[in-house]
């Protein structure tokens, strides 16, 4: 496959073979299968304290004429604490037990669970040969993105590094072919439900991804935009997939058309 090299002002540089790598099929469930695989490690453990509800002296006896006895009183075999006492007389009241006010849970969640979905090495490979095929389908990134008569993959010069600012990377973005894409990402909707409350007001929409092979002065241009920067040598499905279906827009710098090794 050939890539055409687009400049920083949208007009085409050269012509460059694309990696082997572009011709591999699409496989979309096992491109959810990877995405999975890359979420469940981000979950995290929901258990209680294990000395919840069990930090309360309970200990009795059922001996006769002994210290703290429950001998004779007609009380039930339920943990207790006592509250007070006159003398050998004591007040008890119920502890420990998940019966009891205040008391351990009967079954509570256990940290030992296993949540993170395992997924074979080879697969996980595969999985990202596919995600990275399916960046260059037409029909595959035009379900999620506008992106009108562009040819895929998308492909500009490693100039596109030096930018520092988030204006100079908007006009490359327009000049590029872009400009319906930027609009649509920029509108966002106020969550429905109690995420509101929870640090997660607006729902943004997937933006274009830029695969760079140096991203230190570019991912803070791109920060305001949506748009996401990655370098290459931390691809992953995730990157490459609208929450695990294939087709996101990426454009490639050629430095990381070259770096591409998989």
């Amino acid at each position: 496959m050939k890539g055409q090299v687009l400049g920083l002002d949208g007009t085409k540089k050269e012509e460059i073979d694309l990696p082997a790598v572009f011709e591999s099929s699409v496989n979309k469930p096992l491109i959810m299968k990877a995405f999975i695989a890359e979420q469940s490690r981000g979950f995290q453990l929901k258990y209680t304290d294990p000395m919840a509800g069990k930090r309360k002296v309970v200990y009795l006896t059922k001996q006769r004429r002994v210290y703290r006895t429950v001998y004779g009183g007609g009380r039930t075999r339920t943990p207790k604490k006592i509250t007070y006492r006159l003398g050998r007389q004591f007040v008890y009241i119920g502890a420990f037990a998940p019966n009891t006010v205040g008391g351990r849970e009967a079954h509570p969640p256990t940290p030992n669970k296993v949540i993170v979905k395992d997924i074979n090495s080879k697969e996980r490979a595969a999985a990202l040969k596919s995600a990275i095929a399916a960046s260059s389908k037409k029909e595959l990134v035009s379900s999620f993105h506008r992106i009108g008569d562009l040819q895929l993959p998308v492909i500009v010069e490693d100039q596109i590094n030096d930018i520092s600012k988030t204006k100079e990377l908007l006009s490359v973005l327009n000049k590029i072919g872009l400009s319906d894409e930027i609009n649509r990402v920029k509108q966002r909707k106020i969550r429905a439900g109690k995420g509101k409350m929870r640090g997660r007001k607006h729902r943004k929409k997937v933006g274009p991804l830029i695969v760079t092979s140096d991203d230190k002065s570019l991912a803070k241009s791109a920060r305001n935009l949506n748009v996401q920067v990655i370098n290459v040598k931390n691809l992953s499905v995730r990157a490459l997939s609208h929450a695990g279906m294939p087709g996101r827009l990426v454009i490639w710098t050629k430095g990381a058309i070259e770096g591409l090794k998989i």
